[in-house]
Parts: C-alpha cells; structure tokens; sequence
C-alpha cells in the first residue's frame, strides 16, 4: 500500500509562525552579546589568520559573515565589536600565524593550545598591548621566545609549556617586564641555561613550572609567595632550599629527578599549605629527622629514588580521621628496620610504597587498618614471617606486591576478600603449601606471580576464574601432576611461565585461538634487546592524586608475550597449533621429554626465541627460518634430529644451535656437510686443558666421555628406554 504525506496551508497558522519567529529574533538581538557585529578590521585580520591555517574548513567553518556571535572561538566587545579573546584550543590547527592576527590591538587573551602549529613565536605579538593571558602550549613551536613580548606589560600568564623545539637560554627579562604576571608555564621544552635571578624576586609570581628542560645551576631560593613550583626533570645541582617566603601558600613542590644532594632540611615541613611533595630520583642522603613531620594538608610524599638511610620515621605528617597522605613512597632508598606501627595509623592512605630498601621483621599486622589501601609495594626488602591474615581488611586493595623477601608460611584462604585484587605478586620468597581454592573469588586479578617458592599440588581449574589474567607464573616450585589443558584458555594472556616444576603429561592440543596477544603479531609491544633465558618480567605502578583526594591506580606490563614450560616431565608430541601463533615472541619448552617432529615455524612471524633443546625430537629440523627476521635465539640442540640442512635455510645465524644432534648434517659454507657432535667446554681452550693435567689423562677422559655421550643419546632416541625413563623420573 502506497503512503503519502500531505500537509495542509493555513493563513492563519503561518501568520503564527511567522509572528513567532519575528518575537525570537527579537529577544535574541535584545541582549546584546547575541548580536554584535565584529570589527571590519579585526575580521579582515583573522581571515588573514585562517588563510595560513592548513584544515580550517573543519574547525572555522562558522567564521562567516559579521555576526560574531558565531564565530567559534570568539569573544568581542559587546559595543565596539573588537575581539577580546581568542580561544582555539584543541582543534587540529596546523600551519602558519599570519602576522595579521597582530592587529587584534584590543585582544586580551589568547588560547591556541593543543593544536600542531609549527612556526616561530611572532615576535609581533609584542604589539598586543591589552594582551593579559598568553597559551600557546602543546604545539610544536621552534626557535626561541621573542624579546619583543617584554612589551607585554599587562600579562597576567605566559604557558608555553609542551613544545619541543622551543628552547634556548630563558630569557633574563622574563621577570622584570610585567608586574602582573602570575603564571609562569614554560615546561616540556628544550630551555637550558639557569634561572634568571629576576624570576626569584618576581612578587607577582604564584605559578612557576620549568620542569622537564634541560635548565641547570644551583638551586637558589625564592623571595615570594609561590603557590606551584615545578623544577622536576632538569639538571639542577646543589641543597634544598627552606622556600620560606611561601610557607603559608606553596601547595605543589615538584624537584624531582635532578641532582640535589645532601639531607632533607627539617625547614620544608613549615610549608604548612603542601598538598605535594616530589623529590624522588636525587641524591638526597643521611637519615630523615624526627622533626620533620607535615601537616595534615599534605597528599603525596614522595621521597622514592635517593640514598636516604637510617630507619623509616615513625611519625612523618599529621594525619586525622577525614585528611592526611593519601601517597607515601618511600621507595628505592637504603632505609633499614622494622616498619614501623606508626605508619599503620595513616588512616587516609590509599597508595603505599616502601620497595627497594633494607627492611627486616615481619609486616605490621596493623595494615589491615588502612582500610583505603589500593597498592601495597613492600617488595625487594628482608621482611619475614607470613603474609599477615589482617591484611583482608584492605579490602579496596588492586595491587599486593610483596616479592623478594623471605616471607614464609603459606597463602591464606581468606584472601579471597580481596576481590577487586589485580596484580597478586609474592614471587622469590619460601612461601609453601598449595594455591587454596578461594582465590578463584579474587576474579579481578590480571598479574598473578607466585614463582620461587616451594609452593606445591595439582593446579585446580579454579584458576580459570582469573578470566582477565594478563600473566601468570609458577615458575621454579613443586607443582605436579599433568599440565592443565586450560592453561591457554585465557583471553589476554602475554606471558605463561610454568618452568621448574614436576608437570608432567602432555601439552594439550587446541584452545591456541583464544588468546588476543598470542595471535596478534600486530600487537604494540616494548621492543628490548635480544635475550637467552626468559626475560625479566617487570610492572611499573603509578597512582596519580588529585587535590581532591581521589587516586588513579595504573599500571603498565612489560614482558615478552611467552610461553616457559621449560625443566619439567612433558612427554609426548608438540602441538602443532603451538606453532601457529603469529604473536608469540618466545617458546621454551627445553629439558622435557617431548618427542616427536617439529612443526613448522614459519607461521611464527613475531618469534625472537625458541628453545627446544635437550629432549627427544626426531626427523627433520624446521623447514626455512630465513623469513623469520626478529628471531636471535634458537637453539635445538641434544635431541635425535637428523637429515641435511642446506645453508639456505637461514640456520647458519644460530651457531651451536644444532649440537648433540649427531645424525644431523649442517651445510657449512664451503656447501660441504659438517656433522654436529657435542660443543667444546664453554670459556675454556685446549691450552687451559694442557694446563690442568697430563695430556694422556685428558685424552683419556675425552675417550670416555664421547663414548658415554653417545651411548646416551642412543639411548634416548629409542622408544622403549624414553617410556621407562618417564615413569621412574622423579
């Protein structure tokens, strides 16, 4: 059925209509910042503006007619019709500023931040006289900053900040041109050379940020009431200075990573406004004093990265029930003791770092009474006893890191309270016992790192409610039994590292597809150098606080997308699906008893290293390897392999990749066969040989030891004495 619209004409209505359009267009031009009429001269020099903007289609496509109202970014004087303010932030300009936009005489501020204009400073921005606010920061502006904007005697700010090709010497006017100026933002840049003397006596100055250049110079102390000083990311050398003309304003002290050295002066904890506090990666020394104890008000304390030593300071900032640290990193120092309790009474911590010291005794059963505690790094000390059952009270907790100590005892049960837990590490210490069930309640958990302990039983398929595991690794314990056929199950999984245990059984075939990481060979990783054992696995933690209060937990994993099952009891053939994973960069499956042949590798683009050696397998090596170009390790050697390998195969990279194989033939590169046999001693000649004995005693040994080489490896690769052999391996 065919369906029409109609619509029928009435006088009346659209004499209504129209009527009602006329009141609108009334009430819009009765206020007057609805309806004024833009400068004809400030308009002829910002469409001079917009034709050095490469893409303005997009972003000033309402620059059109005289209306200023509509023009984006625009704000005029509502009588005259000269612009006032320009703020064109975070709009995907690009290109030149024409020296027109100079003419704006009456302009007051001025915001193109965020956009990727590539130019040099206007020197002729001097010539805006009204000019009070000045924003040109995230761009990619070169050269230096123009003498000429000391004519700027109204500026009330001047952010530069994020523009890396801007540098040179700061300009020694800079603190002498304007006695308005408030804000002084000239971070992430390329400036060196001291801080002009001008900047420290500055009275207007509130906001200070150089951080991230290459500035350098003793650090001098500052003579007015500054509310934000950012120094952070330089080259500045000297002692801390006291800031004592801003200890009833300074709220944020940023000195981060540079070279100051010697004590922490009790003088900074009379910065009784400080919010924040970084001064990690110096060279502070020497112990904290007692006395230095800030207030209440203080958020972040972050002394993390110095050689600061003595024992951790039982009292270091007021604390009450609705304020105090909700940060304290004392990291990566040589402080020595116990924790102390009183650290157990920082009510409003949410983030606590102490890793990298020297701390002995046990942890403080008290912590549980931190009720806000999202991270908990205690790792790299000497802590003792066992992970304290109080610690469930922490029951806002994502991060537990407690590795590398000599913690005992065994994993609690009721740790399964922590649900919202995701990074779980309690690796290098000698934690014994089994995996208890309850943890599959811990569903949130991604870094799961229980390796180096003498943790023991059959994995339970608990485990598979872990569904967002990133890595996990029970590396060097004692678990038995077969390798679980979920192991691959897991939809992010990066790393899986299960070498050094007694798995035995069979490496199931099948569930290879399911992980993103180990079939995307796309996938943005972080590109190291070339390894031999199974790279180190490393988290990095940060927890950014706002002023009010709130914290941001983050984390960044940095491994390898791998697989280790390495130095266990597996038997049998290797999947073949194993060998089609386009995204794993490195396989170790040595000192097994797999057996078998090879699938090929040459699905395996992103592969860098593999390690088959000293099992059983047999036929064949791997078909060409020569596309693979990121591999640099591999290494088949001890197995049963046999054959020819022609040069052309890409093998010849890999020297001593095929030893103990003594039925495979390598083609050298006179294209003659070279047969492998068992590698000379590493790190020793036959001169250091002659040395130690009698040459007829080494000639001996020698005798002995290739005829029981092969002897053995006879053995091996007969089917009859591998099943014997897998039955009575303990």
């Amino acid at each position: 059925m065919e369906m029409k619209w109609v619509s029928a004409f009435s006088p009346w209505k659209s004499l209504r209509l129209r009527a009602l359009l006329l009141l609108l267009l009334l009430l819009l031009c009765s206020n007057p910042c609805q309806c004024v009429d833009l400068h004809p001269g400030d308009r002829a020099s910002l469409l001079a503006f917009k034709t050095r903007v490469d893409r303005p289609n997009q972003s000033l496509s309402s620059w059109v007619g005289s209306n200023c109202t509509i023009w984006t970014g625009l704000t005029c004087e509502n009588r005259t019709g000269r612009v006032v303010s320009i703020s064109l932030t975070n709009m995907n300009l690009s290109g030149q500023l024409h020296p027109n936009l100079c003419s704006l005489s009456f302009l007051e501020y001025m915001n193109l931040s965020h956009n990727n204009f590539s130019c040099p400073i206007p020197s002729c921005f001097g010539n805006l006289s009204s000019l009070k606010a000045l924003d040109l920061s995230q761009n990619r502006f070169l050269g230096v900053v123009p003498d000429n904007l000391m004519m700027l005697r109204n500026l009330k700010e001047l952010v530069l900040s994020g523009n890396q090709d801007l540098g040179g010497l700061v300009p020694l006017w800079l603190g002498n041109f304007s006695t308005n100026l408030e804000k002084i933002d000239l971070s992430s840049n390329s400036f060196r050379g001291e801080i002009p003397e001008s900047l420290l006596y500055l009275k207007s100055l509130k906001h200070l940020d150089l951080g991230n250049n290459y500035l350098s110079g003793y650090l001098h102390d500052f003579h007015q009431s500054l509310i934000v000083l950012n120094l952070g990311s330089n080259r500045f050398s000297g002692t801390l200075p006291c800031l004592s003309a801003s200890t009833q304003s300074l709220n944020i002290l940023n000195i981060a990573n540079n070279s100051i050295v010697g004590g922490i002066p009790t003088c900074i904890a009379s910065l009784r406004a400080l919010t924040h506090l970084n001064l990690s990666f110096n060279h502070l020394n020497y112990e904290i004093s007692p006395r230095l104890v800030f207030s209440e008000k203080l958020l972040v304390l972050d002394f993390s990265n110095n050689d600061l030593s003595g024992p951790l300071p039982r009292k270091i900032a007021e604390t009450t029930e609705k304020s105090g640290l909700v940060l304290l990193d004392l990291s990566h120092n040589r402080f020595s003791r116990e924790i102390p309790l009183r650290i157990t009474e920082l009510k409003s911590l949410q983030a606590l770092f102490l890793s990298q010291n020297l701390l002995t005794g046990e942890i403080p059963a008290r912590i549980g009474n931190l009720t806000y505690l999202q991270v908990i790094d205690l790792s790299h000390n000497l802590l003792s006893g066992s992970i304290p059952l109080n610690i469930v009270g922490c029951f806002q907790l994502l991060a537990l890191i407690l590795n590398n100590n000599n913690l005992s005892g065994e994993i609690h049960p009721e740790l399964d309270a922590l649900d919202s837990l995701k990074i779980l590490d309690v690796s290098n210490n000698m934690i014994s016992g089994e995996i208890p069930l309850t943890l599959a309640g811990c569903k949130s958990l991604e870094y799961v790192d229980f390796s180096s302990n003498n943790l023991s039983g059959i994995l339970n398929d608990a485990i598979t409610k872990w569904s967002n595991l990133r890595l996990l690794s029970l590396a060097q314990n004692k678990f038995n039994g077969n390798l679980p056929n979920w192991l691959f199950t897991f939809e992010a999984i990066q790393t899986v590292d299960f070498s050094g245990n007694k798995f035995s059984g069979f490496i199931a075939d099948g569930n290879f597809n399911i992980s993103l990481n180990f079939n995307n060979g796309d996938i943005g990783r972080v590109h190291r150098e070339p390894f031999f054992i199974m790279p180190n696995v490393n988290i990095k933690v940060s927890v950014v606080v706002s002023d009010s209060n709130e914290s941001s937990f983050n984390y960044h994993l940095y491994s390898k997308v791998g697989i280790d099952l390495s130095n266990n009891l597996l038997h049998g053939e290797i999947p073949e699906g194993l060998f089609g994973l386009q995204g794993l960069e490195y396989l170790n499956l040595s000192h097994n008893f797999l057996d078998g042949q090879v699938p090929g590798l040459e699905k395996m683009r992103s592969l860098k290293a593999l390690d088959l050696s000293h099992n059983s397998l047999s036929g064949q090596v791997p078909g060409n390897i020569s596309s693979l170009q990121d591999l640099t390790l591999l290494n088949l050697s001890y197995n049963c392999f046999s054959g020819f390998v022609p040069k052309k195969q890409g093998y010849w990279r890999f020297q001593g990749a095929f030893a103990g194989n003594p039925n495979l033939c390598v083609e050298n590169s006179s294209g003659r066969c070279d047969s492998v046999s068992l590698p000379a001693a590493p790190g020793k000649t036959f001169q250091d040989a002659m040395v130690e004995g009698p040459i007829s005693v080494w000639v001996f040994c020698l005798s002995f030891f290739v005829s029981f080489y092969f002897g053995v490896v006879g053995l091996l690769c007969s089917a009859r004495t591998r099943n014997y052999i897998l039955h009575t391996k303990v």
